[in-house]
């Protein structure tokens, strides 16, 4: 398991919340308040999910975006590779219920488990500008 020390040190939030909505929809609403979200959505992930590979494709290569990539997990699971400010690969394993922020600017990669599903609540300050910006080779 990764250390949380680690993660927080490098500006990464990863908690465990309650699985239901009412539990964890108050936890969602109070990091919105505070850290200036405005939209919630949801994305789900799936083997039948068409273009899967492509889609993929996208989140393997190193990159980074100008809005916090949030991420509260209802099913399925991903990996997180995060890069830490002295260069190491942080792995953080997300699953149901957990939640992740990778602060903007901040270095990572992602992939799907061997169960290739997940299904997300997303939150953004602006999903218009959420794009990722990919490392120089």
């Amino acid at each position: 398991s990764i250390d949380q020390g680690l993660l927080e040190a490098n500006g990464v939030i990863y908690r465990d919340l309650p699985m239901d909505k009412a539990g964890y929809q108050p936890h969602l609403d109070e990091l919105t308040r505070r850290r200036g979200y405005v939209t919630q959505d949801e994305v789900k992930l799936a083997p039948d999910t068409p273009n899967l590979e492509a889609i993929l494709a996208r989140f393997d290569p190193e990159h980074h975006h100008e809005d916090d990539e949030v991420r509260f997990v209802l099913d399925g699971a991903g990996v997180f590779d995060v890069r830490a400010d002295d260069g190491r690969w942080m792995r953080i394993v997300v699953e149901p219920g957990d939640l992740i922020v990778v602060p903007k600017g901040k270095r990572h990669r992602f992939e799907l488990t061997d169960l290739r599903r997940i299904h997300c609540v997303r939150l953004f300050k602006d999903p218009a500008g959420w794009a990722a910006i990919y490392e120089a080779p």
